[in-house]
């Protein structure tokens, strides 16, 4: 599974070093914006990856985007973490409602960044280029 996500927003760049930090079982890999993997996968769900507006989960032949993206991320991290499926029962359209209220308003809120930074040592070999 592959985590594609804004390499310059400060909010995105703190859900994957969470998903990062609690993936025990190393299932989820990660590619930020700029970066030739995360970049055709923004393009595979049609968006710009200079301005993508939601993160991108990839997996197999599968993708997804907005919350669906985030609550399959969250599952995949495997033991209590899967009890945020249980957000599943919000019907889709509130939840990528309140997803594009936050994602038109994350530099304001979070900040941004003057480009996406290095990934830390230890977690290096998860950063796809």
């Amino acid at each position: 599974m592959v985590v594609s996500f804004d390499g310059v927003c400060v909010m995105c760049n703190g859900f994957v070093r969470f998903l990062a930090r609690h993936d025990r079982n190393r299932r989820l890999r990660f590619a930020s914006s700029g970066s030739n993997v995360g970049a055709a996968a923004f393009r595979a769900v049609g968006q710009d990856p200079d301005r993508p507006f939601s993160v991108v989960l990839v997996d197999g032949e599968q993708r997804y985007v907005e919350s669906d993206a985030i609550i399959r991320s969250i599952t995949a991290l495997g033991g209590i973490w899967r009890l945020a499926g249980a957000a599943r029962i919000v019907p889709r359209f509130v939840r990528d409602a309140t997803y594009r209220i936050i994602a038109r308003n994350r530099y304001r809120w979070f900040g941004r960044l003057d480009q996406c930074p290095l990934p830390d040592p230890a977690l290096g070999d998860r950063f796809l280029t």
